[in-house]
């Protein structure tokens, strides 16, 4: 565990065919506790767009192995979503515990409870319990799940009352990575296959990412910096083949 901390600010730019142009204002706050490269408490992370729509995440640490995490989403001023997280990591399992929109005096609440357990350094395999209630409304759903990883690829696999899901993923080298997904709803009757694909090119600068899934449809986003500014150029299009819809747009992130 170290000490350190640093705040940053940045500003983007979009257009896009889907409506009107937008600008996003992104601050973020690290505290002083880093415990990992990736793990710095407390943290605060908010995003606001020219309507006055706020996105915001807040992250402390309780205790060595608690986590707690708050989340916020508002549309101009009236809230949307607020959700609360608790987590405990313990040397080979992780519990954690969600309340999504508890509402006492409507009394409807969403909770979702997860324990994953390490049986081997590279196996995982653990469940995930959801019940929700709301007046005239209540119900659970239980999914198991499992997660393989190995050196340069990762295979997941969730089977529920809802349907099934299942994915890989293959970093080929620096530069190429792949992955498939593979998702049945039993509810809506429904399965999609897609295929995704990560190309960066460090020497220009460019992140290259595409998607294209069993209902041709096929999107790609371009991202390309340009240093010395702190400036990231990001052209992005979509193609629905089946309802011949065509969307594309591009955005300016500063910071």
């Amino acid at each position: 565990m170290s000490c350190t901390g640093y705040a940053k600010v940045a500003h983007t730019v979009h257009m896009s065919a889907l409506g009107l142009p937008g600008y996003h204002l992104h601050a973020a706050y690290a505290g002083d506790w880093q415990l990992s490269a990736t793990e710095m408490f407390p943290t605060v992370v908010g995003d606001m767009d020219s309507s006055g729509s706020l996105n915001a995440q807040v992250l402390l640490l309780l205790a060595e192995r608690l986590r707690a995490k708050a989340v916020f989403q508002t549309q101009q001023a009236k809230f949307l979503t607020w959700q609360f997280d608790g987590e405990y990591r313990g040397d080979d399992y992780t519990a954690t515990l969600t309340l999504g929109n508890p509402d006492l005096i409507g009394e409807s609440v969403i909770m979702v409870a997860h324990f994953l357990q390490s049986l081997t350094h590279r196996l995982v395999l653990g469940g995930e319990l959801v019940y929700h209630r709301r007046p005239g409304e209540e119900g659970a759903i239980l999914t198991l799940a499992g997660k393989y990883s190995a050196v340069h690829w990762v295979a997941t696999l969730n089977v529920g009352s809802g349907g099934a899901h299942a994915s890989y993923y293959h970093k080929a080298n620096e530069q190429v990575q792949v992955g498939v997904e593979f998702e049945a709803n039993t509810r809506l009757q429904d399965t999609t296959f897609s295929f995704g694909y990560h190309l960066t090119l460090p020497q220009a600068n460019m992140v290259f990412r595409g998607l294209v899934d069993s209902n041709w449809c096929v999107g790609a986003v371009l991202e390309k910096k340009m240093p010395p500014l702190p400036v990231t150029l990001a052209l992005g299009a979509f193609l629905n083949h089946w309802r011949n819809r065509f969307h594309c747009g591009f955005s300016i992130t500063v910071g």
